[in-house]
């Protein structure tokens, strides 16, 4: 029978049940269900005489962390000295971390004056009955929390191996199939969104001006649109028209988009600490063909490189349309757009980032934006009209082309990695060798030591490169050229006839300004425009375009073309 302890002021103290439930706990069944451990511990505190009972619960929480609500409030109602005991089902219902367990249990109750009991280890800090063997159950504990974890990333993996969904949490844009909720569908209102989200980028604006044109058309943004339309209970923000560059960036970067799904983009520090963090991309495992595409797989990689290269607005609030694309071929720097008050628009200009007035590493590659903007307008004009009349040779020029530096860089790759594989073979016979000669006092210690760093370091240097290249080498194998993009830009320039930020996107991936020199007297610039999908561009002259279509009408066994449809 428990003796009825009291506080200062007379009242009984609480006897605490406390009463713990994690995912993973429940796989075990009834057994440790939340009623179950209630009907156990009430049974228990009546047999025993103990009275003035308080339940406290945490369902659905690891027992690897004490960031638990219901045992937080408990913690803080036995600072107050309001609790006199705490009973649980058993040690693993407490927690599973041994150092913090064995803090509370065997530190801080003892302190406070506090009984804990047990009940299927038979534990009672009171009279000391299971006190012994209480640390070596609190590790057990904690291993088996270890173990369940490790079982339960490997369950993930085998589902991501065999194209399951390991994430269930559905993107704004999609909704989960009523007869399948491992299936997505498009919703088209949302959806809708999204793809004018991911054109505004397109056309040069950025995250927080996206944001700002969603909420001044008064576009609901996700949690009031799920609200609005009865998808949540959870009421959206007090404006629910305020977008943020938060939410429009995670929008623009959100692979799934396109049609598969990505999984393993998040971990925990380990099965203790459960602060997340981000993988790196490499190991990401992307599913492909899970969902239909709201964005097209070529519009979404060009997005990302255009956010790579931010167009950067200065104090005028003017900018160029080749801002973030200009670069310097020498250094590899990007060149500054330079404007001022002081200058009119005709005299903004760019310049290489490392020359800073001479005192730099580089030189100054200058040259006006008028000046680049007609030089530019020039290559993509002599394009597009050589596209408009020549589009099956542009094709068969490309193509030729671009299985020719394919199969050139897969053999260099090749021609590293069998080098690469050559020198880490004699490594691995020198190292044995080296701790020989030391053995037997052919050489120094102090050389050995030097020699061993040596060529340790260059393995793993080796093995990364090796790593490294055999990727590289599978996606030069995998790897298309989409031409759809190109050709699209190019004839919605041939349509309007000038040069926008959404034909820029589409046509341009990098422009290289040389530096000025002087030629008969004049100062000349070479400008090289680097296309999208095809890169630098050199188009035939009249007797070469007649010699290419006499080899395309001869039969070849040639590569499959690449994709041209707009």
């Amino acid at each position: 029978m428990a003796a009825k302890r009291k506080k200062g002021n007379g009242q009984e103290l609480i006897t605490a049940l406390y009463c713990r439930l994690s995912q993973d706990d429940g796989l075990d069944g009834e057994s440790n269900s939340i009623q179950n451990q209630k009907s156990m511990l009430l049974e228990y505190a009546r047999r025993n005489g103990f009275t003035n009972t308080r339940f406290f619960v945490d369902d659905g929480i690891s027992g690897t962390t004490f960031r638990r609500p219901g045992f937080q409030e408990m913690e803080e109602m036995i600072e107050r000295g309001e609790i006199g005991t705490v009973i649980v089902k058993d040690l693993s219902r407490f927690g599973r971390n041994h150092i913090t367990a064995g803090n509370y249990l065997e530190m801080v109750y003892p302190a406070l004056g506090v009984r804990f009991i047990a009940i299927q280890e038979s534990v009672d800090t009171l009279s000391g009955a299971g006190t012994e063997l209480m640390p070596l159950q609190n590790i057990f504990n904690e291993w088996f929390a270890k173990e369940t974890s490790k079982k339960v990333r490997a369950v993930f993996q085998m589902k991501a191996r065999r194209g399951e969904r390991t994430n269930y949490n559905v993107p704004f844009g999609y909704k989960r199939d009523a007869k399948n909720p491992n299936k997505w569908l498009i919703d088209p209102p949302a959806a809708k969104v999204v793809k004018r989200i991911y054109s505004l980028c397109f056309k040069g604006n950025g995250p927080e001006k996206i944001a700002r044109i969603l909420q001044n058309d008064k576009v609901l943004t996700p949690r009031a649109y799920y609200y609005q339309n009865g998808m949540s209970d959870t009421p959206g923000p007090e404006n629910p028209y305020h977008w943020s560059c938060v939410t429009t960036s995670d929008i623009l970067s959100n692979r799934v988009y396109t049609g598969c799904t990505v999984c393993f983009k998040m971990t925990t520090v380990s099965f203790k600490v459960h602060k997340k963090i981000v993988r790196p991309e490499d190991q990401w495992v992307i599913i492909p063909n899970t969902q239909e595409p709201i964005i097209d797989e070529d519009l979404w990689q060009r997005v990302q490189e255009l956010r790579k290269h931010k167009r950067k607005v200065g104090p005028t609030g003017r900018s160029s349309l080749f801002s973030g694309l200009v670069y310097c071929p020498d250094c590899g720097s990007k060149l500054s757009f330079c404007a001022a008050k002081s200058l009119k628009p005709e005299q903004e200009f760019f310049r290489c980032s490392k020359y800073k007035s001479g005192r730099g590493q580089c030189t100054i590659h200058y040259i006006r934006d008028a000046a680049l903007k007609q030089i530019v307008h020039e290559v993509v004009s002599e394009l597009a009209d050589f596209v408009r009349c020549y589009e099956p040779l542009f094709l068969h020029l490309v193509s030729k082309s671009y299985y020719a530096k394919k199969e050139q860089n897969g053999r260099a790759l090749r021609q590293r990695l069998e080098t690469d594989r050559k020198r880490l073979g004699e490594l691995q016979e020198l190292l044995p060798k080296l701790y020989e000669d030391y053995a037997f006092k052919r050489i120094s210690e102090d050389f050995y030591d030097k020699m061993a760093v040596m060529y340790t370091t260059e393995q793993k240097d080796l093995l990364r490169r090796i790593a490294e290249t055999e990727k590289r080498l599978s996606e030069t194998a995998n790897e298309k050229m989409d031409l759809r993009m190109l050709l699209t830009g190019l004839r919605k320039f041939t349509d309007v006839g000038e040069l926008t930020p959404e034909i820029v996107n589409m046509l341009i991936k990098r422009i290289e300004v040389h530096n000025s020199e002087r030629i008969d007297g004049h100062l000349k610039v070479k400008v090289d425009v680097y296309f999208t999908a095809v890169g630098l561009m050199d188009l035939p002259t009249e007797d070469e375009i007649q010699t290419l279509m006499a080899e395309m009408q001869q039969p070849q066994d040639k590569p499959q073309k690449p994709a041209a449809s707009a």
